[in-house]
């Protein structure tokens, strides 16, 4: 993979494909995409995953996921595929979906947290039945240019690695069975990749001045109705309600409110009191993105006092140290 997160260099997105019978013309897969980033969830609307087929194969069923179109089945007479696209798009099923379309850490809606964060919800999985593929070891191809997008590009994956087939402990906890075939794809996050401008704004003030540094003008970038119309809009405008309820698809750009910064999210750091022996911030945290709720937030702070923090107030707190440095995570409570 070539992108970098430097935040958090050792994060990644790994996706493991796991073979566990073979089919007549193909296999059954479990398919399983883990988050080992430290404070990057992939939030509504979720995760969607595409590759490209090495052969002809086709997806004859899914559960606890569904591809988002078909393609062409028309040579399929009877019992047409789900999914007969070289490069098909999967993405996770809702919540609610009937117990029989479901399997283990399916359907949340794409909706995947870290491990660091909330271990319970930090993969999403679904079954995958190909067909056309070859029914060895020898005669399956691993698919190829593999894509992971989120609210947003940013991640970049790296080629289908075949290794040592995953074992599965049974439940009584004295007998492992192990996949036919395993191959692992891993993909790692860029903000550069993901936007070209910031998404997010910090202004600083402090108990003797109440604005010291504010956002500047046009920091994320400046309304432009020519190659952007709605992307600025007021509250009040009657526009906001068309494009939040109205047809089409989730774009991943923000409908940002109007304001002379133009960011999706503005961090205030407020320097409430200073003292000798301590000093107290306040920090408020505006999302101005109408198409985007950030219930599980994460705030990623660096100081060279983080290390001496001695109480918070409505926040989780969690250091992060990927080079030994003093880098601290602010959790929502």
């Amino acid at each position: 993979a070539e992108a970098y997160d430097s935040l958090d260099p050792n994060g990644n997105i790994t996706i493991k494909w796991d073979l566990k019978e073979w089919t007549p013309d193909g296999y059954v897969a479990m398919v399983t995409i883990y988050n080992y980033q430290q404070f990057r969830h992939i939030s509504a609307p979720g995760w969607q995953l595409g590759w490209t087929w090495a052969k002809k194969e086709v997806i004859w069923s899914m559960v606890g996921a569904q591809t988002t179109e078909q393609g062409d089945c028309s040579k399929f007479k009877t019992n047409p595929p789900h999914c007969c696209k070289r490069d098909p798009t999967v993405i996770d099923l809702l919540p609610g979906t009937p117990y029989k379309d479901q399997v283990a850490n399916c359907c949340k809606g794409g909706v995947i947290s870290t491990f660091n964060q909330d271990p319970a919800n930090a993969a999403s999985s679904f079954q995958i039945s190909v067909g056309l593929a070859g029914t060895t070891n020898k005669t399956v191809k691993v698919p190829k240019n593999f894509t992971l997008k989120t609210p947003g590009p940013g991640y970049t994956c790296g080629r289908a690695t075949v290794v040592r087939p995953t074992k599965f402990l049974m439940g009584d906890g004295r007998r492992t069975t192990q996949a036919l075939m395993t191959w692992n794809v891993t993909c790692t996050y860029s903000q550069f990749l993901a936007q070209k401008t910031p998404t997010c704004c910090v202004a600083l003030s402090s108990f003797y001045n109440n604005t010291i540094v504010g956002c500047p003008t046009c920091s994320c970038g400046c309304q432009n109705n020519n190659t952007h119309p709605g992307s600025c809009v007021n509250p009040n405008s009657p526009y906001l309600q068309s494009a939040i309820d109205g047809p089409g698809k989730y774009t991943g750009q923000p409908l940002v409110q109007c304001t002379s910064h133009m960011c999706p999210v503005k961090v205030h750091w407020h320097v409430k009191l200073n003292y000798k022996d301590y000093w107290r911030v306040k920090v408020t945290i505006t999302n101005f993105n109408y198409r985007m709720n950030y219930t599980d937030w994460n705030l990623v702070v660096q100081h060279p006092n983080f290390n001496n923090i001695t109480k918070l107030f409505s926040f989780n707190y969690k250091p992060l140290s990927p080079y030994g440095g003093r880098i601290s995570k602010l959790v929502a409570l």
